[in-house]
């Protein structure tokens, strides 16, 4: 694909009435660029990652926490609209971004 250009970011998490953790979250992200497709991940932060482990070994999911897996995920930092949006246009710059998110097929919805 020639360069990529970004019609929008859309962050499921800056629709969340309680407001999410920075720190400690994961989100949906979906990039729609200029030629109308769009593409999803699930950004988490690395302290997220931790934090799931321990809510997996309580509940007995992910053989009670011995492993942990989500699809098209990206690990992040902080889980901020700035640092999604300098992440996104990284992926551009070094062409991973076709490869880190998941192109949406019409009718999925956000």
């Amino acid at each position: 694909m020639d360069k990529l250009s970004i019609r929008e970011i859309w962050l499921e998490c800056e629709i969340w009435v309680n407001g999410w953790d920075t720190e400690d979250d994961n989100s949906d992200v979906i990039v729609t660029l200029e030629d109308g497709s769009r593409w999803l991940a699930t950004f988490f932060t690395f302290s997220n990652i931790v934090s799931l482990r321990d809510e997996h070994a309580l509940s007995g999911e992910c053989l009670s926490g011995g492993y942990f897996w989500a699809s098209d995920m990206i690990l992040i930092d902080k889980l901020t609209r700035d640092r999604v949006e300098k992440v996104i246009k990284d992926q551009i710059a070094t062409g991973d971004f076709e490869i880190a998110f998941e192109r949406m097929v019409d009718g999925e919805e956000e």
